[in-house]
């Protein structure tokens, strides 16, 4: 049985689970350095390392680096549908919870909310798993751009 093009993706990006993802075509990605801990199809999940350059002058994380995080993953995400069209983001919507700071490990979770023939929305979620605690979290809508 041929293995789908969502499937051939995932097995690309699950070669890189538990390694820091640095061949991405997102030379963004690759700036930020996560870790893959998981990869289905809709679904990513990487760990994050607070690095003193993604930091704000209160040396937390940036918001603008919050936001990256939550667009490039989500777009990577989109990557795991296997879809043979080419996506682009609309909007991104961010809610700011709490603070991370340099040194910190955070966990970004995405999720398909829901899935229309032109528009998808995605979410992501980023957490501190250190203190249990959710500090954003982003809703992104993807055009389908052909």
């Amino acid at each position: 049985m041929e293995e789908s093009l969502s499937e051939q993706r995932l097995n690309f990006l699950r070669q890189s689970i538990g390694k820091v993802i640095s061949n991405s075509p997102s030379n963004f990605m690759n700036w930020l350095a996560p870790v893959l801990v998981k990869a289905e199809n809709g679904i990513l999940i990487c760990k994050y390392t607070i690095r003193k350059e993604m930091t704000n002058p209160y040396q937390i994380l940036h918001g603008g680096v919050t936001a990256g995080i939550i667009d490039d993953l989500i777009g990577a995400t989109v990557f795991t549908m296997g879809l043979n069209d080419r996506f682009t983001t609309v909007n991104n919507y961010i809610d700011y919870f709490a603070p991370a700071k340099e040194g910190d490990e955070v966990i970004a979770e995405t999720a398909i909310v829901k899935r229309g023939k032109t528009i998808l929305n995605l979410q992501c979620e980023i957490f501190l798993p250190s203190k249990k605690r959710l500090i954003a979290k982003g809703y992104s809508n993807m055009l389908n751009i052909g």
